[in-house]
């Protein structure tokens, strides 16, 4: 064989081993997505408060990751996972409130039933999300990502960037205030 030969056929196996690390590689992301896809959108929901805009702030977290091969460098999957969709939602959230949209409304829960009407009805678990869903947004925040989200102090406290001992009590004033809330509730009920 001729050097321009053996040459020729050295860049097609390089050509098939690239396209074969690139298959793989596609896979490897896929696989991360189906892992940590439902994750990611519920910590955009718990920012945004609308699972439309959970859905594309998660696409595009992914998508920007993708793009980037910075899903290639993660030490903690689910806490960088986590941190770039917290970042991307927030960016939307400051894309609303600059576009001079009301964001007032995103505080308030969602229109239904109230909390008593549900009660009322023996619904424990809607009434729950419901004042997690009223919490002041500094105290519901870490609550959703610790207690729900099940992610450690360290991670949320990266997450928002606050020291750890402040999510730690920020998420004992939430569940207090929520035992508060429930206990009155259930006084109505009597």
């Amino acid at each position: 064989m001729d050097v321009t030969a053996e040459w020729t056929q050295h860049e097609q196996d390089e050509r098939r081993a690239a396209k074969l690390d690139e298959i793989a590689a596609e896979r490897e992301f896929d696989a991360l997505v189906e892992r940590h896809s439902r994750t990611m959108f519920r910590v955009a929901c718990s920012l945004l408060r609308n699972a439309h805009d959970a859905e594309d702030a998660v696409q595009e977290a992914f998508l920007k990751l993708y793009r980037t091969d910075g899903w290639r460098r993660m030490e903690n999957e689910r806490a960088f996972l986590a941190k770039t969709v917290w970042r991307v939602a927030l960016d939307r959230l400051k894309c609303v409130a600059a576009g001079g949209e009301d964001v007032s409304g995103m505080d308030v829960a969602a229109v239904g039933e109230s909390p008593e009407e549900r009660a009322a009805g023996g619904d424990e678990r809607e009434l729950l999300r419901q004042m997690i869903d009223a919490l002041p947004e500094d105290l519901r925040r870490p609550l959703v990502l610790s207690a729900i989200e099940e992610m450690t102090s360290v991670e949320v406290g990266a997450l928002m960037r606050i020291p750890e001992g402040t999510v730690r009590t920020r998420v004992m004033r939430a569940k207090a205030e929520l035992k508060k809330r429930f206990e009155a509730m259930k006084e109505v009920q009597r």
